[in-house]
């Protein structure tokens, strides 16, 4: 247990002691028909409660035997108070508001409400019955007070027991919700600095080796091409702040156009097929979707496929949006790793469909195809 949690169960029992002010009504009779007996009973009875009520409130968890040995205590000792000292009766009320508290079942705890009023009737009508002499008597209005108590109180109990466990429920979910919402915040963050940073190395170093190679033979393109490292990377850490600010994509069209520009870097031809329409037709959740897959299939065709043309169409059809990517290299990476299985989650999180084909010509080129539902948009 927290000490947060420590310091609120601690505060807990602190204010369950205010509820020893019903103990009052043990005092009233020795206050009206003052007797050195039934004073003196009435204090041994009292200090008694005190250790009773302290061994319950300690035992602070529902269904533990404790707090039932502590009811079954205080019924007990109002039994044996209730023939001299009717204020007694308060010592049903406690066992009766105990219940409910400390078992969950509402039938168990009304059977034992019926079980209490039974053996409270049985004890004022022994009482009476038998005539036992003053101070040992129970009037009959005295018995049924005591019932009566039991009943609505014992009753009121039942319905702030169910409030407070649908409490503790739905703080238990709201506390799962919140550490659920962070773990996929997490694996969010860690998807978007994967397709960011994954996509962007891949171009500086492309850019970084192709630089490398045209010093010695063209300076001025050599001195160009760091230009645009320098470039890629600011734009890189701009891209990792947005992810982690939560800020997904830059969108599907922007994607395209920087998809092209790493395969001129690459020496592969970009054959792009997409209607803007359809694209500006998205969701921002949908296009930031395609846009981040699109960008981590760009980044494994440069870094495997070792392909010279991709192809890529967006179209809608048939009732789906659908964006294929195809290329024509040679993949040897045949296990799914971080890259696809987060482009994966990121399409099946809207309701869509991932599918990866690998060698569907002489056992060359991948198709990417992505196919998410469309929806009308809402008439204005």
């Amino acid at each position: 247990m927290s000490t947060t949690e420590e310091i609120a169960e601690q505060r807990k029992r602190n204010w369950a002691w205010i509820w020893l002010g019903y103990t009052g009504f043990l005092f009233i009779q020795p206050i009206m028909d003052p007797s050195r007996g039934v004073w003196i009973g009435t204090l041994a009875v009292f200090v008694t409660f005190l250790s009773i009520f302290y061994g319950y409130v300690r035992a602070t968890d529902d269904g533990q035997p404790t707090r039932y040995w502590m009811i079954a205590a205080t019924f007990a000792l109002g039994l044996i108070t209730f023939p001299w000292n009717q204020g007694a009766s308060t010592f049903f009320v406690y066992a009766a508001a105990f219940l409910p508290f400390s078992i969950e079942s509402t039938r168990r705890v009304l059977w034992l409400f019926l079980l209490e009023c039974i053996v409270i009737l049985g004890e004022g009508t022994l009482f009476n019955r038998i005539g036992f002499p003053e101070p040992f008597q129970i009037p009959w209005p005295s018995t049924f007070i005591a019932i009566f108590l039991v009943v609505i109180i014992g009753g009121g109990n039942i319905l702030f027991a169910e409030q407070k466990r649908a409490e503790c429920k739905l703080r238990a979910a709201q506390e799962e919700n919140i550490a659920l919402a962070a773990v996929a915040e997490r694996e969010r963050i860690a998807r978007d600095l994967h397709d960011v940073l994954g996509h962007t190395l891949s171009l500086i170093v492309l850019k970084a080796e192709l630089a490398g190679r045209l010093i010695p033979i063209d300076p001025a393109r050599a001195i160009a091409e760091i230009a645009d490292v320098e470039r890629t990377s600011r734009t890189a850490l701009a891209e990792v702040r947005e992810a982690i600010g939560g800020y997904r994509a830059r969108g599907l069209a922007a994607e395209i156009d920087a998809a092209r520009l790493t395969f001129d870097s690459a020496g592969v031809i970009l054959i792009a097929e997409s209607n803007s329409a359809q694209a500006a037709a998205l969701s921002p959740q949908e296009e930031t979707a395609l846009a981040l897959v699109l960008r981590e299939a760009v980044t494994n065709i440069v870094r495997h496929a070792r392909a010279t043309t991709c192809r890529l169409n967006f179209v809608t059809e048939a009732g789906q949006r659908r964006l294929v990517v195809e290329d024509d290299g040679q993949h040897t990476v045949t296990r799914e790793g971080n890259g696809l299985r987060g482009m994966r989650e990121r399409i099946e999180s809207l309701g869509g469909h991932f599918l990866l084909e690998r060698g569907i010509a002489q056992n060359r080129g991948t198709r990417l195809t992505i196919e998410l539902p469309f929806h009308e948009a809402p008439a204005s």
